[in-house]
């Protein structure tokens, strides 16, 4: 029995894009939560949707724990979870009836969640914490459990119903925690890491973990939500990242870190100084990092990331078209996208690029320079996105008079345009597939042209080569056109006879889905073969002590 259940709601089977892949991760933020809690000396435990069948397991864990609260803490480190799929908010109302018909006390954070407080509450929750919610949840779990006399309308960051289902209160916003060294590490003995790493070692051959050094983001895109630490940026300190690389390394031993912060290293000389502890500590671990192209030409950063370890860095380039940078105002160039991109390249550090299409006033020209932007820069991986507005946001506001019914995406697949944007969702959805596509058959023709995995590099091609013009049969005339446009694009673009090879790795990768459906055991099969059960790692030390603290940037 437990005191507090943890849980989140996005559940992998529910996306089923991301369930292709197959590349889970604990919810990090939720584990952060876990472990502040625990610290408070309350018994926790934790239900990880994450690789769960259905809500039938949140029951499951419910009836097992017996707790006397229910909390369903989304992870605010995973993006997905700030898009507020409609999916998954069905799961987390479904998680609170479960908990309400066990007589839990039922407490929600994350984005949506603070963005929709009432909707929460009217579905059954007790209480919402909005924005950051360690130091909310411990205040609000200490005056429910008796141990203080202090009010819910004393405790700051909190949403709940005065009386019986009377007016709603929102108690003023909680100030960010601004020291982060001092937070214990993520409650990662509550997860079942020999789980996750029988996947990733079946799915890609090496085991990748999540590490968090920083929390929000001080940038402006006006269509970026940040519900939770707003226009706010905190950072740990480079010490307190590698001794806690250091403790993962020992303790569970991953082969992989995905930094998830918004930007790895945005204070300047971070980059640097995170380098220099992790070479004296003989740390060094291949890791997957977000920056910013105008950040990554600073100094010597791209060199610092290589010694750091960095073996993929993906960027928000968004568009070819500066005009569209400019209305996101993203505060980037064009050029700087290729320049950091040549640069990275030159590192033997692999490039992703995050594309947006849809933004208000995109033309053709604006979508025809983006394809150039990709053929130019030769990226490792894409990912392509339509403009989606969130509540808080600018762009949200300068569209909401346009919006309908369906006012989030039903999973990360969706695509659809929830506004009146420049063309219409089936134009995008078969943009997005004729683009992957025509970048796969690329991606696998260079890797044909070099050494090794022809075989693999061969299947490819001739998969792509084959989708590609299935993809391109219109499906109605607005698609039509986007075919006519990408096309138009392959048209011009010739495959080049060689291209530059030196510095790539082979392994971790971020391969495409595709790849992994057709090369790895079936996405059914590697889920069915290791049953849930709880790990037996050693809880991580309660607190660090570290000689410097997080700051603002």
């Amino acid at each position: 029995m437990s005191d507090v259940l943890f849980g989140q709601s996005y559940y992998l089977r529910f996306d089923p894009k991301l369930f292709e892949a197959m590349q889970p991760y604990p919810p990090l933020g939720t584990l952060y939560a876990a472990s502040y809690i625990r610290s408070r000396n309350y018994e926790v435990a934790l239900f990880d949707a994450m690789l769960a069948d259905s809500e039938i397991e949140w029951a499951a864990a419910l009836d097992r724990e017996q707790p006397r609260f229910a909390v369903i803490y989304e992870d605010n480190f995973n993006y997905l979870s700030k898009m507020c799929l409609l999916r998954m908010r069905q799961a987390a109302f479904r998680m609170i009836e479960l908990a309400q018909a066990r007589g839990c006390l039922t407490i929600v954070a994350g984005s949506d969640a603070t963005d929709r407080a009432g909707l929460y509450l009217a579905r059954g929750a007790d209480f919402v914490l909005n924005g950051e919610g360690e130091a909310t949840l411990g205040e609000l779990l200490d005056h429910l459990a008796g141990r203080t006399e202090a009010s819910p309308q004393t405790i700051a960051g909190l949403s709940y119903r005065s009386g019986n289902g009377g007016e709603i209160v929102v108690t003023p916003r909680r100030p960010d925690i601004t020291d982060l060294d001092a937070l214990p590490l993520p409650a990662w003995d509550l997860v079942d890491v020999g789980r996750y790493r029988d996947i990733w070692m079946a799915r890609h051959g090496y085991y990748s973990m999540n590490m968090a050094t920083s929390r929000g983001c001080p940038y402006h895109c006006n269509w970026c939500a940040k519900p939770i630490w707003g226009q706010r940026y905190n950072v740990r300190s480079p010490e307190s990242v590698v001794s806690e690389l250091r403790w993962l390394k020992e303790t569970i031993g991953p082969d992989h870190i995905w930094f998830v912060d918004d930007i790895l290293g945005l204070k300047p000389g971070w980059i640097q100084r995170f380098a220099d502890c992790v070479e004296r500590e003989a740390m060094q671990t291949p890791f997957k990092s977000l920056g910013r192209v105008d950040l990554l030409l600073r100094g010597d950063t791209i060199d610092a990331l290589k010694r750091a370890g960095a073996q993929v860095v993906w960027v928000g380039a968004e568009s070819g078209s500066q005009a569209i940078l400019d209305a996101m105002d993203k505060g980037t160039r064009v050029e700087q996208a290729v320049e950091a991109t040549r640069r990275l390249h030159a590192a033997g550090i692999r490039v992703g690029f995050f594309l947006q299409f849809g933004y208000p006033g995109e033309t053709r020209k604006d979508i025809a320079a983006t394809l150039q932007l990709i053929r130019d820069c030769r990226p490792d991986d894409i990912g392509m996105s339509v403009s989606y507005p969130l509540p808080g946001t600018k762009f949200h506001k300068a569209v909401s008079e346009q919006l309908g019914l369906q006012q989030n995406w039903l999973d990360s697949r969706d695509l659809a345009m929830m506004y009146q944007g420049p063309f219409s969702t089936a134009f995008y959805r078969q943009l997005h597939t004729v683009l992957h596509h025509e970048f796969r058959l690329r991606k696998a023709w260079s890797a044909l042209r070099s050494r090794g995995r022809r075989l693999r590099s061969l299947s490819a091609v001739a998969f792509h080569g084959v989708a590609l013009p299935l993809a391109r049969l219109p499906s109605d005339t607005a698609a039509g056109r986007a075919d006519r446009l990408v096309t138009a694009y392959t048209v011009r673009t010739s495959f080049p006879k060689s291209l530059p090879t030196a510095g790539r790795t082979a392994r971790p990768t971020d391969s495409s889905a595709s790849s992994i459906a057709r090369h790895s055991p079936s996405v059914e099969s590697t889920m069915r073969a290791w049953p849930p059960g709880r790990s037996t790692w050693p809880r991580p030390p309660a607190n660090r002590s570290m000689t410097s603290g997080a700051r603002h940037a």
